[in-house]
């Protein structure tokens, strides 16, 4: 196992035209799964390439434990990396293909056949070791490609974007395999993906990427309770955090024409509150309600529903108010097109982000909480 620092790390193409990673400094911990989770162009696989040593760093190194290894190939860096397209060997059996890295390593027949046996055995592909990648399933060519890699026991594993090929379904069942894997391996791990379910599901912490740096790196419980920015905010969770901007003053945010919402808060570390200006007022769509009919008391948002997406277990009502649309997602409701309704939610489900697009402060709800 390995821990795996990045200290300052850039890269840029052409010429220094292009900045693909940018002053990045990361820790990833022995034994660990770690997600470089964002859009993509981010520079989530550049990073992963770093790592490799398929690329090297404009700037910056890179350490493996206590040794710098920016500098070495990736063959002296005892890393396996899987791809999204498998690259498996189309004239070699499933066998030939998994031997084949322990082979030009010169280790002996009777250890390359033990260690086939067991990997084959760990990925329930046992039976198909006679044959060919053309006769094998999309799972089934993944399951060879990871046995390939880990059938070296390598001290890191490097996996880019591995379930994208695959069905909604099948990816599922990948997930759970990998992250089983990766628990009764130990090793460290580090996963590229854009898809937000697979990060939040396998990592042990995730590194959200945009435009070459890391945004925030966190537990996936923490990255969706407390995103720390407002790009962030928006791209974790489906649908996204709402996000309403507008000022603060007199202890109430003031939406334009989403209203005025009164809210007791309180900035972290200073009992005087946040100052006042511009904000933007977030509310996650699983803390909203639907009313029809204006409460009496507690914060609300009049709007004017615009579309109901009915999903089988939940309902995600879009609703117009001033030049927003806010996305509300409800186990049950009877609202339609046109209606009039009022959004409610609780101080304690609320994010105020200040004019940088910084978190600033939570409710006391929820700093209480967290305390």
């Amino acid at each position: 196992m390995t821990h795996i620092s990045l200290e300052d790390v850039s890269k840029y193409f052409d010429a220094g035209e292009t900045v693909a990673n940018y002053r990045v400094d990361l820790e990833i911990d022995d034994g660990e799964f770690l997600v470089l989770l964002g859009p993509s162009g981010c520079g989530k696989t550049t990073a992963l390439r770093l790592i490799a040593g398929l690329e090297t760093p404009s700037e910056g190194a890179i350490y493996f434990d206590a040794e710098r290894v920016d500098e070495r190939s990736p063959s002296d860096r005892n890393v396996a990396m899987v791809f999204q397209n498998y690259a498996l060997y189309p004239h070699m059996s499933v066998q030939e293909n998994i031997a084949y890295p322990l082979k030009i390593r010169g280790v002996p027949p009777d250890e390359r056949d033990r260690r086939i046996a067991a990997v084959t055995k760990l990925l329930h592909i046992e039976d198909q070791v006679e044959s060919s990648p053309a006769e094998l399933s999309g799972g089934q060519r993944q399951r060879v490609a990871l046995a390939r890699a880990i059938v070296r026991e390598p001290s890191v594993f490097l996996l880019d974007e591995p379930l994208s090929n695959l069905d909604a379904k099948l990816r599922q069942e990948m997930r759970s395999e990998l992250k089983r894997l990766q628990d009764e391996l130990g090793i460290t791990t580090v996963y590229v993906t854009h898809n937000q379910e697979e990060a939040m599901s396998m990592a042990d912490r995730v590194a959200v990427m945009n435009e070459g740096t890391i945004r925030q790196i966190a537990p996936p419980s923490e990255l969706y309770s407390r995103p720390r920015t407002e790009w962030v905010a928006r791209f974790i969770g489906s649908p996204p955090m709402n996000l309403l901007g507008g000022t603060r003053r007199n202890g109430a945010i003031d939406l334009g024409d989403a209203g005025r919402v009164e809210l007791e808060r309180t900035a972290a570390g200073d009992p005087g509150g946040a100052p006042p200006g511009d904000v933007s007022l977030g509310v996650r769509p699983e803390d909203l309600s639907v009313e029809t009919e204006r409460p009496s008391a507690g914060s609300a948002i009049e709007g004017t529903v615009d579309t109901v997406e009915p999903l089988g277990e939940y309902t995600i009502v879009n609703v117009a108010v001033g030049d927003h649309l806010v996305n509300a997602k409800v186990t049950e409701t009877d609202v339609e097109r046109d209606d009039r309704v009022y959004l409610t939610f609780g101080d304690g489900d609320t994010y105020l982000y200040d004019a940088d697009g910084i978190l600033h402060t939570e409710s006391r709800a929820r700093e209480a909480a967290e305390r």
